[in-house]
């Protein structure tokens, strides 16, 4: 305890002697010290805002893409008419401008084939417009130029072919009554008759019969199912109430010839042969319908 004591007093008189001193040479050094770090801290500051960019970065400067508003073009819409202007005015004559000629005379003795020359056949010109196609055709034969367009218009709407045509004739082929379909043989007659045409529209007609119109030099139409093929009859009742036969893809060629086991067909712009049996088959489908010359 007493060397303790003597230790303190000891050092507790060196320290507090020196203490004075002590804290004047802290004092200095702080503000010594202080004064360094504002100065070092300016000088970087300095450098901070006084820098300039590396020569050897490149900056890019990519433009804002320009938008453009474009306006889509819209392609313009084609809705046929469905009874377009006839190119050639046309007036019905009272007679027609040149008689058949046959190519025999008649002697109850048919030959066994026989064909026609100085016919020729067009395309048809709208999807239902195979009659009027044969119609004009089969009058070009006998010397009669009439316009399909003309033609046609001048046909009767109705909606029983045996009376006028049937819907449009814009429309899809292969349908019956009342959807687009067509017309039969007797008003396609009348309108014939219409340009002084001698002509008929016959039903029931005799395969006998075909070939001596042929064998007479003079065509037929004919009411027959696509292109000669096969079909089926339908019966068809009509608003008022009549009722009358028809089939899906009905069609019209013309008669142009026929030997022992073919018949030879003008359809449109096309001439083809068929056996005899699947043209009746096709031929009756429809009742024989044909329109024929008379004198």
């Amino acid at each position: 305890m007493k060397l303790t004591t003597t230790i303190n007093r000891l050092w507790g008189g060196r320290l507090g002697s020196s203490l004075p001193q002590i804290r004047s040479f802290f004092s200095v050094g702080t503000t010594i010290l202080g004064a360094n770090v504002m100065i070092l801290g300016g000088f970087f500051v300095f450098l901070f805002f006084n820098r300039q960019p590396d020569p050897g970065i490149k900056i890019t400067v990519v433009p804002s893409p320009v938008s453009h508003t474009e306006t889509p073009t819209t392609a313009a819409s084609y809705t046929p008419t469905p009874f377009p202007p006839s190119p050639l005015t046309s007036t019905p004559t009272a007679s027609p401008t040149a008689s058949p000629t046959p190519s025999f005379t008649p002697t109850g003795t048919l030959p066994s084939s026989g064909k026609l020359k100085g016919i020729a056949g067009y395309r048809q010109s709208m999807p239902l417009s195979c009659e009027s196609r044969s119609a004009v055709d089969w009058a070009a034969y006998f010397g009669k130029s009439i316009n399909e367009y003309t033609f046609f218009n001048g046909l009767p709407v109705h909606d029983n072919p045996d009376k006028g045509f049937v819907g449009s004739v814009y429309g899809s082929w292969g349908q019956i009554p009342p959807a687009p379909y067509g017309v039969h043989s007797k008003p396609v007659a009348h309108r014939l008759r219409e340009f002084g045409l001698k002509a008929k529209a016959v039903r029931g007609m005799t395969y006998k019969e075909l070939k001596a119109e042929i064998a007479a030099g003079q065509p037929v139409i004919v009411w027959i199912v696509g292109h000669v093929n096969l079909g089926t009859p339908v019966s068809y009742t009509a608003s008022g109430g009549a009722v009358t036969t028809v089939a899906r893809f009905e069609h019209t060629v013309i008669v142009i010839g026929y030997t022992e086991h073919k018949v030879t067909v003008l359809d449109g712009a096309k001439v083809y042969t068929r056996y005899k049996k699947e043209f009746q088959k096709s031929w009756g489908v429809l009742g024989n319908q044909a329109v024929i010359w008379i004198d």
